[in-house]
């Protein structure tokens, strides 16, 4: 009899259909059998040896929740005998605004019995919350923006699993080397009992950063070059693209386009399809502008954008990007599609647009020396600079952080702009809410807003707390105006403020959306010495009136 070995995840929802994604144990057909008579099945498809569906839920109303069971030939599986948790339910969106919690950069959580030495986990609590009270206040959608998984920093378990399976002292050494070994930091990670659950009864989309391949992915050509030279490196980004595809990328797609996609019907149709989606990630390393991992959501009024920053890189230093021109073209028509379609544009990418000024101004001047604006010898100090320092956000693609602040003047100028433009980001390992301006009479009519909230559940050292509190300081700007003179760049085209942090800790922020209203909440993950660890608001305050 078929088992299940991770999900269900509930991953896309609109008024009347729904996607819900789960791993089998064996080839089975697997079905979603909604109360109210909603449902849908799907037959599994195998890579590696591994069983997946994505099973399309259709027959849903609007504005309803429908507590849902999963079967596989016929036998539930889900909810789980015995489970604590309450029904896993799909709740459908009324028309009526959307409520949009983000963040990025979870470590899975240590057992239960263990000691969690980076704090409580945002998703956790979230889970422990709405658990609580299924009435109450819970997301409609869950943006993940990225490094969902950590394919470079393994977790002690992860370890001893993979010391039993390879030599440890030969490359990649302690970090994941192959599909297989892909799979158990899912496994790690999603079967994590609230988290389980959370995923299964809120919606999802998902973005890959840096740690779901590895550190710094696609940093510089410089980088590339050295990695590309290792023994192990194409098997590693082969089998990250490949289970990303499967357990991420899958999930962020509507019915409609899961049903004009040819590799997911080839995929479906293989008896086993490892190779097709190898090919598949090959050409992505290959050529950026062949596969778009992209996408766009609509949600009622509010358009969300996200974006790939890691694979679709152009890094040859005279032309250097952080997006293709095929996906800048792909971005910019997204956000200028029938205008005035939408009252909130929101654009997902996992590195912050706009950062401390004394960081974007290190970034750039790095950025500067490595194209050789200082002569070969600074260039080669930037380049040993920018790979140690991690010196790779949009600051350090200086065009790019041009062409961005254009395509947001853009989408909120005009008589039928949206209320607020909003780029919701990660990575930083802290929180903070930063706004830009642009020259008097040339920018926007719509709010702009860099919504910046990470880590979900993973460390916070104090150079991080000292650092980007000294780069948003008037010294740290002072100091970033050097590094701006002696790099010789142009200014950007823009200014910013802080208005907002910085906040340190385990968190997720939270948009509510309300026609042209937005309210904005910044929830932290903190140990409790009755009931275990809960959600606190530090900051909550409205970024646009009705």
């Amino acid at each position: 009899m078929a088992g299940l070995r991770l999900g269900p995840l509930l991953r896309y929802v609109d008024g009347s259909s729904a996607t819900v994604w789960v791993e089998t144990s064996r080839p089975c057909t697997a079905e979603v059998r909604g109360a109210d008579g909603a449902g849908g099945e799907a037959r599994t498809f195998q890579v590696a040896g591994h069983h997946y569906a994505l099973v399309p839920v259709t027959g849903l109303r609007p504005g309803t929740a429908s507590t849902y069971e999963v079967l596989l030939d016929g036998a539930p599986v889900w909810p789980l005998p015995g489970s604590p948790f309450p029904p896993s339910e799909i709740r459908t969106p009324d028309g009526d605004g959307v409520r949009v919690a983000f963040g990025s950069c979870r470590w899975a959580a240590p057992p239960a019995q263990e000691a969690d030495p980076v704090g409580p986990d945002a998703l956790d609590t979230l889970a422990a919350r709405i658990a609580a009270d299924p009435a109450a206040e819970r997301p409609d959608v869950l943006l993940l923006l990225g490094d969902q998984v950590y394919a470079d920093e393994t977790s002690d378990a992860t370890r001893r699993w993979l010391a039993a399976r390879r030599d440890l002292t030969e490359p990649p050494g302690d970090q994941v080397a192959d599909y297989e070994e892909y799979t158990q930091l899912y496994y790690e990670s999603w079967l994590d009992p609230e988290v389980r659950w959370l995923l299964s009864t809120v919606p999802s989309c998902m973005i890959f950063d840096d740690h779901d391949v590895i550190d710094d992915w696609n940093t510089s050509a410089a980088w590339l070059a050295d990695i590309r030279a290792t023994p192990w490196w194409r098997e590693r980004l082969l089998s990250g693209l490949v289970s990303y595809w499967v357990h991420q990328h899958l999930g962020n797609l509507s019915p409609a386009e899961l049903a004009a996609d040819p590799l997911y019907a080839a995929v479906r149709a293989s008896a086993d399809a490892t190779d097709l989606l190898r090919a598949h990630a090959s050409r992505a390393d290959q050529d950026p502008s062949s596969v778009r991992w992209s996408y766009r959501r609509d949600f009622g009024r509010v358009r969300l954008l996200m974006v790939d920053t890691r694979a679709a890189r152009v890094l040859e230093e005279g032309s250097r990007s952080m997006l293709h021109p095929a996906e800048e073209r792909w971005l910019r028509e997204q956000v200028l599609d029938t205008p005035g379609s939408y009252d909130h544009l929101l654009i997902g990418t996992s590195l912050p647009w706009l950062l401390p000024h004394l960081v974007h101004d290190a970034e750039a001047w790095n950025a500067a020396l490595c194209r050789g604006e200082r002569g070969g010898r600074w260039a080669r100090f930037g380049e040993d600079l920018r790979q140690r320092a991690d010196l790779e956000h949009w600051a350090a693609f200086p065009a790019s952080f041009e062409a961005l602040a254009g395509i947001v003047a853009e989408a909120g100028s005009g008589e039928r702009a949206p209320a607020t433009v909003c780029v919701l980001s990660g990575d930083v390992h802290h929180a903070y809410v930063a706004e830009p301006s642009w020259p008097e009479g040339s920018g926007p009519r719509s709010r702009v807003l860099q919504l910046t909230c990470s880590p979900v559940h993973n460390s916070i050292p104090l150079s991080i707390r000292l650092g980007f509190r000294f780069g948003w300081s008037s010294v740290g700007r002072a100091l970033g105006r050097w590094f701006e003179r002696h790099g010789r760049g142009e200014r950007p085209s823009i200014d910013w403020r802080r208005t907002g942090g910085p906040w340190f800790g385990n968190q997720l922020m939270t948009l509510t959306l309300r026609g042209r209203s937005a309210r904005l909440r910044l929830d932290q993950a903190r140990a409790s010495g009755n009931g275990g660890p809960r959600l606190e608001t530090v900051t909550e305050y409205e970024l646009a009136p009705q």
